[in-house]
């Protein structure tokens, strides 16, 4: 069992920075590939990008591409989301997830343990 939780969520107007943080506890942590999801209201749950074991790798998809980063510390068992540039179309719940079979999953159904999820608002 893994249990994650998810901090650093907030309210910021746009173009602002928020940089979420994800702790993980119980397995080791350096056996999961994470991802980072968000899901806005009436909305599916949509990936965001995720990282490899070992933090090499890292993939994300277009709407954040250049404005998130994500990055993990193995020996803290945290990953982290860097969000730059923010926008209110970035609005959701965030959500940390973990699984042990590949990394850059993009289906939330692929992932075996989630966090609670960190409210993100952005004002206009």
């Amino acid at each position: 069992q893994v249990h994650l939780v998810e901090s650093g969520g907030g309210l910021v107007q746009a173009g602002g920075s928020l940089r979420l943080s994800c702790v993980a506890s119980g397995r080791t942590f350096s056996n999961y590939a994470m991802g980072w999801f968000r899901q806005a209201p009436g909305k599916e749950r949509e990936y965001v990008g995720g990282i490899s074991w070992s933090g090499g790798r890292t993939y994300y998809v277009d709407s954040v591409k250049g404005r998130f980063t994500i990055s993990r510390d193995n020996a803290k068992n945290t990953v982290y989301l860097q969000m730059n540039s923010l926008k209110p179309e970035d609005t959701a719940v965030y959500y940390c997830a973990a699984n042990s079979k590949r990394w850059g999953l993009p289906q939330p159904y692929e992932y075996d343990y989630w966090g609670q999820g960190t409210q993100v608002t952005v004002s206009s």
